[in-house]
């Protein structure tokens, strides 16, 4: 699995003003929207299935790291973007630490395995120190 699958050669990488993960979802989603990788038009639908899919479950895995995700129908291919929070949110994480890293992705409803499939290798990825250090220093 590569990152780039995800996130392209050249990812959507910003610095957050967000002050809750709330926030920092919505800049996500408004800056994949800007970028036209989702329709301006599904911004909403697209935010709501994100908060659903979040209020069920933090998806602050630990780390400084969040994975806010969700499977919609109103895209045809994966998409994603990386949001840096200098001073840290909280993300509710697994190790209640703040989370600086927000790596958000929406995958089309028709490939909801590979959705399940992506999120068991990247869990698996992050327990690696060399690799979450890599991941840093790619999106700094």
């Amino acid at each position: 699995m590569d990152l780039n699958d995800f996130f392209g050669p050249k990812p959507i990488v910003i610095d957050l003003h967000a002050e809750s993960r709330w926030e920092a979802i919505d800049e996500l989603i408004n800056r994949l929207a800007a970028n036209h990788k989702i329709k301006t038009e599904h911004r909403d639908a697209i935010a709501a299935s994100v908060r659903k899919r979040e209020s069920s479950m933090s998806t602050g895995i630990g780390f400084g790291i969040a994975l806010p995700h969700a499977s919609t129908d109103l895209i045809s291919e994966v998409v994603g973007a990386v949001g840096r929070s200098r001073k840290g949110l909280q993300f509710d994480a697994v190790d209640g630490k703040p989370v600086n890293l927000v790596m958000l992705f929406l995958v089309p409803q028709d490939e909801f395995q590979k959705h399940l499939h992506t999120l068991a290798n990247i869990a698996k990825l992050l327990h690696n120190d060399d690799f979450r250090d890599g991941l840093r220093r790619r999106f700094e």
